[in-house]
C-alpha cells in the first residue's frame, strides 16, 4: 500500500539523500532567519530520523558540531554528529556540556507529541515539549544564541509565545511551505537569547 504521507517534498528529500521531508522546514527557516552559521554548535531535539541533524552539519561545517537527542536512533550518522538516546525530559547540563562544547549556539526542537487526533490533547502535549526546549535555552543557549522550536497552534499558543518574547529580543512565527496543509504547526522562530 502506498504511504499517504509520501508526496513531492518526501521524493525531493529521497533524491537529495535526507531521510525525511522535515529537512526543506529547516532549510526554509535558514534561508529566511539565518538561524545558522558556519562553525556552530547545534542541539537538536526530536533529531530522528535525522534530517535536519544532516542539514546542520552541512551548514556549520568543519568548525561546527551537532548533538542530537531522540528516544529513537536516527537514520544518520557523522563526523560533526553525536546521538544521545535519552528522553529530553531526562536531559542534564551534564549530558550536553563539555570541555569542547560549553554552550550551544543554535538549539533546533522538531520535537512532536505521539499525536491522539484530539486536537486540545496533542496542542497540550506539544507546548509542553516547546516549553521544555525553552528550558534548555536556559540551561545550554549563549547569550545571542538563536531557537526554531515547532509547536501545534491552539489556546496555549499565546502564553507561550510571550515566554519567548520575554527571552529573546526577536521572535517570529513562521510556518514554512512543506508544513503539510491540515497541519497545525507552526515554527517559533527565536533570535538573539537574551541569556
Amino acid at each position: 500500500m502506498a504511504n499517504p504521507w509520501f508526496d513531492s517534498w518526501a521524493k525531493l528529500a529521497k533524491e537529495k539523500g535526507y531521510p525525511a521531508r522535515s529537512v526543506f522546514k529547516l532549510k526554509e527557516i535558514n534561508e529566511r532567519f539565518k538561524v545558522l552559521k558556519r562553525g556552530d554548535k547545534v542541539l537538536d531535539l526530536g533529531t530522528s530520523p535525522g534530517s535536519w541533524a544532516k542539514y546542520a552539519c552541512e551548514v556549520v561545517g568543519e568548525t561546527g558540531f551537532v548533538v542530537g537527542i531522540d528516544l529513537t536512533p536516527p537514520k544518520f550518522s557523522g563526523r560533526l554528529y553525536r546521538f544521545i538516546q535519552k528522553n529530553v525530559f531526562e536531559v542534564e547540563k551534564e549530558d550536553l556540556i563539555s570541555q569542547d562544547i560549553p554552550y550551544f549556539d543554535v538549539i533546533l526542537s522538531d520535537l512532536a507529541p505521539k499525536t491522539t487526533g484530539i486536537r486540545d490533547m496533542d496542542h497540550l502535549e506539544s507546548v509542553r515539549l516547546a516549553e521544555r526546549a525553552l528550558q534548555l535555552c536556559e540551561m545550554v543557549l549563549r547569550k545571542g544564541g538563536n531557537a526554531v522550536v515547532k509547536v501545534f497552534e491552539g489556546p496555549e499558543f499565546p502564553r507561550l509565545r510571550k515566554e519567548f518574547e520575554k527571552r529573546f529580543k526577536d521572535v517570529k512565527l513562521f510556518r514554512p511551505k512543506a508544513v503539510r496543509k491540515e497541519s497545525r504547526e507552526v515554527y517559533v522562530v527565536a533570535l538573539n537569547f537574551k541569556g
